[in-house]
């Protein structure tokens, strides 16, 4: 097989095939290395992380400037810790991304 012949996933996919359900206690160690961010259930998570990877600045500005993306907050960390939460994750590296899942936050696209 040829270089050209060789397909690689779109980033969309590879995020969305990479994404799946944790518990707090899986992502304290990503909030103790402070790459842990907070992702709003108004967002698609895997548009996020595809924004991250692509550097997308001035989306992930906006999305920060709104408050729907942000590195999780000591308290938001202990209310999590306490009451056992449930994420949807995905590694978008250097970063953590997680969305608390609630009846908003099921994902469409995961399969």
């Amino acid at each position: 097989m040829t270089e050209a012949a060789v397909q690689l996933p779109d980033l969309e996919t590879l995020f969305n095939a990479q994404t799946g359900q944790v518990r707090w206690a899986e992502l304290e160690r990503a909030f103790a290395r402070g790459v842990l961010i907070r992702v709003d259930a108004s967002l698609d998570l895997v548009a996020v992380a595809c924004s991250v990877a692509r550097d997308e600045a001035s989306t992930l500005q906006g999305w920060m400037a709104a408050g729907q993306v942000a590195p999780v907050s000591v308290e938001e960390a202990q209310r999590w810790s306490s009451s056992a939460a449930q994420f949807w994750a995905v590694v978008a590296a250097p970063l953590v991304l997680a969305q608390p899942i609630s009846s908003r936050t099921t994902p469409e696209k995961v399969f």
